[in-house]
């Protein structure tokens, strides 16, 4: 029941802005929620407060005591939708998928997954020394692991 009347109030919450989107719902021992959130344009402190909010003061505490949590995607999180990856097109991303691992720059995403790009140093093909390749792969959402965006100073 909880949870049925959290979900409602986010989507309340989400046709209010839509560029939020729900990364995660849980609803721990003693009705402590969790809520992760993202957002196509990044999410602000503004955000994560309206969406607290529109839960909490639409659950009465009389009925259910519960204790709220609302966050957003942090940057070292593994991407989990395919909307957070449009975000981060130019980015560079390290993904993993099943039988390798690839890091490169995110230059297109579309409804069957993502296509990374980089730059490799490989053994000339005639003569001796290596050259600079621009290599290019599509990963489909499916084979995808884990993707996580790489963070760089």
């Amino acid at each position: 029941m909880l949870k049925e009347r959290v979900k409602e109030l986010l989507k309340e919450a989400f046709e209010e802005n839509d560029s939020l989107f729900l990364i995660s719902l849980k609803i721990e021992d003693q009705n402590h929620i969790l809520i992760v959130i993202d957002g196509d344009k990044g999410v602000s402190v503004n955000d994560c407060i309206a969406v607290s909010r529109k839960i909490e003061h639409n659950i009465d505490r009389e009925e259910i005591d519960f204790s709220l949590e609302v966050t957003s995607a942090g940057v070292s999180e593994p991407l989990k939708l395919p909307r957070q990856y449009k975000k981060n097109i130019g980015r560079n991303l390290e993904v993993r998928t099943n039988s390798n691992k690839f890091e490169g720059n995110l230059v297109a995403v579309n409804e069957d997954g993502i296509v990374l790009s980089w730059q490799a140093r490989e053994p000339k093909p005639v003569g001796k020394g290596k050259i600079t390749v621009n290599k290019e792969t599509n990963i489909a959402f499916q084979e995808i692991e884990e993707a996580k965006v790489v963070i760089t100073f």
